[in-house]
């Protein structure tokens, strides 16, 4: 399971290539585990192979670096590291994520999280901890539900109403992690035109009791790139600051700044510390 119980994509069971998704499976697994060493007969189990062939799959994974061996059982490799970093770089605004959110005098004393959308499901790439983390907030690599998260809505409510509808057509289960979780296509389709409405995504709990998410898109830069989503997780109290509206408020306009620099490297950040709602980043003039 991955994230918050999602079950990570099985391979056809008539692969071209068998033994390549075997090993595809056996990695799954070991991300899904978290760390902790899983023995050849429950990886075996978990990949529905015998564990032979699954002995001769680890064997390839643990020379190439992608697994190795721990205790009793197998966790993932640093070559995962390598290449997980190699995606990463493939997005620009990933890299400036961290700038932008260590110099915003409001992101930076928040937890901020940047995904994109895949399927129904959303895949967080980076995290910005500005505070102490919420342990029971997405980390980097997690896959949670698009229709419950902030930052899912937020992609969501950038695709047509009937694209949305044929996602859900194709995986129609709603997990039911709250009891303020988006259960039915119709429910989500009216959180997704006040999303559009309002031009913020909001979560209420839907993943995580009383945690709140906001979240904005970030525009591609280029065709063929991938629109991100910008989301703030907090503890729905104000944060022991200031009361929860304002608060709520000065971390929308800090997440529209921030989204807009990061869709338009030129623009000029205008929100300071002590200042509340900012107007939108200008690009230079010349």
């Amino acid at each position: 399971m991955t994230g918050a119980g999602r079950d990570a994509p099985q391979p056809a069971e008539s692969s071209l290539a068998p033994a390549v998704s075997r090993a595809v499976r056996v990695l799954s697994f070991l991300a899904d585990s978290r760390g902790v060493p899983q023995p050849l007969t429950e990886i075996a189990r978990a990949v529905g192979a015998a564990k032979s062939s699954t002995s001769n799959v680890c064997a390839v994974l643990e020379e190439s670096g992608l697994v190795q061996r721990r205790g009793p059982g197998y966790v993932l490799g640093r070559r995962t590291v390598e290449l997980g970093g190699a995606y990463l770089a493939g997005f620009d605004q990933v890299r400036e994520f961290y700038r932008i959110c260590a110099q915003s005098p409001v992101l930076s004393h928040e937890l901020v999280q940047i995904a994109v959308l895949d399927g129904t499901d959303v895949l967080y790439l980076a995290r910005h901890e500005g505070r102490a983390p919420l342990r029971l907030t997405a980390g980097i690599g997690d896959r949670f539900p698009a229709a419950l998260t902030a930052v899912g809505n937020a992609l969501l409510a950038e695709l047509p109403a009937e694209e949305v509808d044929a996602r859900y057509r194709r995986a129609p289960d709603f997990p039911r992690l709250t009891d303020r979780s988006t259960q039915t296509v119709e429910r989500l389709q009216t959180k997704l035109a006040a999303t559009r409405a309002r031009g913020y995504a909001l979560d209420e709990g839907e993943v995580f009791p009383n945690v709140v998410g906001l979240a904005v898109t970030v525009p591609a830069r280029l065709s063929g790139e991938q629109t991100l989503a910008l989301g703030v997780s907090t503890i729905d109290v104000g944060a022991g600051r200031v009361p929860a509206g304002e608060h709520r408020t000065t971390v929308l306009a800090a997440l529209h700044e921030a989204a807009a620099l990061l869709s338009n490297p030129m623009a000029v950040p205008v929100l300071r510390a002590g200042a509340g709602r900012p107007v939108a980043p200008t690009s230079p003039a010349g």
